[in-house]
């Protein structure tokens, strides 16, 4: 939910700490990157050390780091404060998965991760409503004070509900030097994208962040094949429906995090929205997802994926392309409820299929790693989504324009047009 809830927060943030669109762009790409790109070393350690220890550990961590985050003094302290919080989100997040993995077996197993997975893209979509009502009543800081009463309450439930002695099935390394090849990798171009509209790609600095984080994902791609313990094992994408349903992972959830990111800033910063009723726009999305996803899930295991997978993306696809017929003015009921309710039946298509298709194919034994790099990739494909679509619409002021989202809304439906064409022609339906 915190990896959304800052999405209604941006333009107050912007207001009382400036810095425009490169400042809303790094609020939520900072703790995408460090979240993103060491969220499988956080399942590494949980393996190593025990689930509920590093589950615990992140817990505390995520709530300092939110207090950091509610009394930023600048955007600097606020951007640095937001990719500490995603270090303490790698924590906590593949722990919790991990800890499922190791209390459940066999099918229950699968149907626990399931539910982790929907639950989670459930916060996913709720984070704007409930950021929106906190800054309506208060102000922007308190979508971070509000961490620490929840943080309170889960140390409370880790105490009553998760086991007290988890033993680590192997003694497994940690690959420390992947996650900073990683962070490197994503981190170099993600600067160069985001800040390169006010420098210009000719300064030097853009040039070397640029071209030195592709010289570092490379070498991050070099290492995990070779390393003892890789964070990112390969191997996996030797299968299929594996492989294609986590670049439909990457292309889908790339579109729905710019979706966010950027309706939530037209609403409120050219349609004259409130934070809260920015927020109560996307709510209908949520509802019907959270409707129609479990019965998705049953059809799916029934029929197959492939053609959910498939149908689905086009359908978000289709329904985006209204939307680039909105203008300041417009109607919500009869302009922007309609396309929504159409993506979310395409979003509600995709998600329980995608989940249950990358688990089945790497098997029960794998079951928590190809989780984990499939919520990996859904982060880093947020982050990579917003910095390249923001590169391309930002304007020389760093400000944000109405043709700027319509640009936005034609690349988000073109890549959700490319995930409907890769679930047809990758995925396969098992016998």
């Amino acid at each position: 939910m915190d990896g959304t809830v800052v999405t209604v927060a941006l333009p107050a943030i912007q207001h009382d700490l400036g810095g425009g669109l490169a400042l809303q762009q790094w609020v939520v790409d900072a703790y995408l990157l460090t979240l993103g790109s060491l969220i499988l070393v956080g399942g590494s350690l949980a393996d190593l050390y025990g689930e509920r220890r590093i589950f615990s550990i992140g817990v505390v961590a995520f709530g300092v780091t939110s207090l950091l985050c509610a009394v930023a003094p600048t955007g600097t302290a606020l951007i640095v404060a937001r990719s500490l919080q995603g270090i303490a989100g790698a924590l906590l997040t593949p722990a919790a998965l991990a800890t499922i993995t190791a209390v459940f077996s066999g099918e229950e197993r699968g149907a626990a991760i399931g539910a982790w997975t929907a639950w989670t893209g459930i916060a996913f979509l709720l984070g704007p409503l409930i950021g929106g009502w906190l800054i309506t009543a208060t102000s922007w800081r308190a979508i971070f004070l509000i961490n620490i009463p929840l943080v309170v309450a889960t140390l409370a439930l880790v105490l009553v509900a998760l086991p007290a002695h988890q033993q680590s099935k192997e003694r497994v390394g940690v690959d420390v030097v992947g996650g900073i090849l990683c962070v490197l990798g994503l981190g170099g171009p993600v600067f160069a994208l985001i800040e390169a509209p006010e420098r210009g790609f000719s300064d030097p600095l853009i040039l070397v962040t640029l071209v030195g984080g592709i010289v570092f994902f490379v070498l991050f791609v070099v290492w995990e094949q070779r390393a003892p313990a890789p964070m990112l094992p390969l191997r996996l994408f030797r299968l299929r429906n594996f492989t294609f349903a986590n670049v439909e992972t990457f292309v889908v959830y790339a579109a729905l995090s710019t979706l966010t990111f950027f309706l939530t800033l037209f609403l409120q910063e050219i349609a004259g929205y409130s934070p809260f009723r920015s927020g109560l726009a996307l709510a209908p999305i949520t509802v019907v997802m959270f409707v129609l996803s479990p019965r998705v899930g049953r059809l799916s295991a029934r029929l197959g994926p492939r053609r959910f997978m498939g149908i689905g993306p086009l359908v978000c696809a289709a329904a985006l392309l209204f939307l680039l017929r909105l203008e300041p003015d417009f109607s919500y009921w009869e302009e922007l409820l309609p396309p929504l309710l159409v993506f979310a039946c395409g979003l509600s298509c995709i998600v329980a299929p995608l989940t249950s298709t990358v688990l089945a194919d790497a098997g029960p034994s794998d079951a928590g790693i190809a989780s984990g790099v499939n919520n990996a990739i859904a982060r880093v494909a947020g982050l990579v989504g917003i910095a390249v679509i923001g590169a391309i619409i930002a304007t020389a002021a760093n400000e944000f324009t109405l043709s700027g989202f319509r640009t936005s809304v034609a690349l988000m439906s073109s890549l959700l047009l490319v995930g409907g064409i890769v679930g047809f022609a990758g995925i396969r339906n098992r016998t």
